[in-house]
């Protein structure tokens, strides 16, 4: 998403498959979405968020993978995640983690939570001013 100020939420998705070495159609399929469902949310929630791909996240037997991280807060990584059946679900848990919402445990986003992981300012992140 093209954003004329800093997005301070990032959302990334596994769009490529580093073991046979070409896309990923269901994560490209997925990013596509949720880019569409992010913008309909309107300013100024939409602009809040940046979503990207990513060549791999680790978990190729729970495809598609998708996290979710902001600095200083818990990042949380979902995996089974079926692009028509769970978009709703990854809507309503980036509007609750945007809003601070989720950090004080497990959510369902759809798909299987892999992982919380604890937060952690990310001094590169805080320096420059945006993620990496």
């Amino acid at each position: 998403m093209a954003n004329s100020h800093q997005s301070t939420h990032k959302i990334t998705l596994s769009t490529e498959c580093h073991l046979t070495g070409g896309p990923c159609l269901p994560g490209a399929r997925l990013l596509a979405m949720l880019n569409g469902s992010i913008s309909a949310l309107g300013k100024p929630l939409a602009d809040d968020f940046a979503i990207a791909g990513t060549v791999c996240m680790a978990a190729c037997t729970r495809p598609c993978t998708i996290a979710f991280q902001a600095s200083g807060r818990a990042t949380y990584l979902f995996g089974d995640v079926a692009a028509e059946e769970n978009i709703d679900d990854l809507v309503g848990f980036a509007v609750a983690y945007a809003n601070g919402g989720v950090d004080g445990g497990p959510s369902a986003a759809g798909g299987g939570n892999l992982a919380r992981v604890p937060a952690a300012l990310i001094v590169s992140e805080a320096l420059a001013g945006h993620f990496q």
